[in-house]
């Protein structure tokens, strides 16, 4: 089977992070996740995060340290889940692919219903917030 790369945006304020959940008629319809997207040939990982968060929110972004890589095997594929520090350069809208963006505290990550592969990276923020995570800037 062959496996994608996605790109997922941690991206923080203070204590909390941005979610975003998976629109109706979506695979994972209703689950959140850390925006993002799949890989296009010949675009780099951070590239690739980059045209998403611009094509998806309609916002641009700074992609900063690459944080963690998750692997998932999905009924419709595996994917190779690249998770970057990311700050955002104004106010994200919703976007094509979510019916809700939210800022969540990050304590509270792994009450929502995430999607699968998106919660090692909850699990990995809750280990890991407040050290060595790029804040947004107010």
């Amino acid at each position: 089977m062959k496996t994608t790369e996605v790109t997922a945006a941690v991206i923080v304020d203070g204590s909390l992070v941005l979610l975003a959940r998976r629109s109706p008629g979506k695979q994972e319809a209703g689950k959140w996740e850390f925006p993002g997207g799949k890989r296009e040939p010949n675009e780099t990982l951070k590239e690739c995060l980059v045209r998403e968060l611009r094509e998806e929110m309609g916002v641009d972004a700074c992609i900063h340290q690459e944080l963690i890589r998750c692997e998932y095997e999905y009924s419709h594929g595996r994917i190779n889940l690249v998770a970057f520090n990311t700050q955002l350069q104004g106010a994200p809208l919703v976007s094509k692919d979510h019916d809700q963006i939210m800022w969540i505290p990050i304590d509270s990550l792994l009450t929502y219903e995430l999607a699968p592969a998106d919660v090692p990276i909850a699990e990995f923020l809750q280990g890991k917030s407040g050290s060595g995570i790029m804040e947004c800037e107010s």
